[in-house]
């Protein structure tokens, strides 16, 4: 019950300000831009959407950590953080309250690319079961930004410097899907060790979903990511606490 409060007080602080319209207003332009422009949607003659997730890393790289840095940082620098741990509340909770709220406002961002969808289906007859796996791999991504991003902003109490470290880490994670990169270790280190490097990239997984394939191992990187670096934020928070 706790968690749920905690939910609604920060989903419903995105909508107090002027920062949901800002974050949607944005995505929703550079989403379209990188479609139709970069993607060449129209000239490759094909009714679907990969154009457009393909480009979603690169769009979640920069945005995703922009609602991130706030998380933890503002409460740090407000001093909030010390009333919000007063509250009956465990650690654990505040925090997944906290990333739940943000993952859902990300989401309805995602959610209102939804014409997109339709159109492709008046323009032709795509496969929307790949659509659909493209979502919520695209959303499951989202998610390991974002709990990457809110042990970032965990960390410190400047919200720029916890957008530069989420940044950072997230870029590493996309990189290492890279074939320039695997193929630095490809010349030295077993195919193990490799393969265990591709594994570590949102790429590989994402790729996977968004072909339409719901495989349970990409799902369980997506959501043991997550997991993991929630827990860890909850552990930097008892830390800070302690001293």
């Amino acid at each position: 019950m706790e968690m749920v409060v905690i939910f609604k007080r920060e989903f419903a602080s995105y909508f107090s300000t002027p920062l949901a319209s800002v974050f949607i207003v944005i995505f929703l332009v550079l989403a379209g831009v990188f479609t139709f422009y970069l993607g060449n949607f129209y000239e490759r003659g094909q009714a679907d959407l990969m154009p457009f997730f393909n480009f979603h890393p690169w769009l979640y790289l920069f945005l995703v950590p922009a609602i991130s840095m706030r998380l933890w940082s503002e409460e740090r620098k407000s001093g909030s953080i010390e009333l919000l741990m007063t509250l009956p509340i465990t650690k654990l909770d505040a925090v997944v309250g906290k990333f739940t709220a943000a993952w859902c406002f990300i989401g309805l961002a995602l959610l209102l690319t939804i014409p997109m969808w339709i159109s492709v289906n008046y323009l032709g007859d795509p496969d929307n079961g790949v659509i659909f796996a493209s979502y919520l791999g695209s959303w499951l991504m989202a998610g390991s930004f974002l709990a990457i991003g809110s042990c970032m902003s965990a960390l410190t109490k400047s919200q720029v410097i916890a957008f530069i470290l989420s940044v950072v880490i997230c870029f590493l994670f996309i990189l290492s899907g890279f074939p320039l990169v695997l193929n630095v270790f490809k010349d030295w280190a077993p195919s193990v060790v490799v393969d265990a490097i591709a594994s570590l990239s949102f790429l590989t997984h994402f790729s996977s979903i968004s072909k339409g394939v719901l495989g349970f191992r990409d799902l369980l990187y997506f959501l043991s990511l997550i997991g993991c670096w929630l827990f860890a934020t909850a552990i930097v928070i008892e830390l800070q606490q302690a001293d």
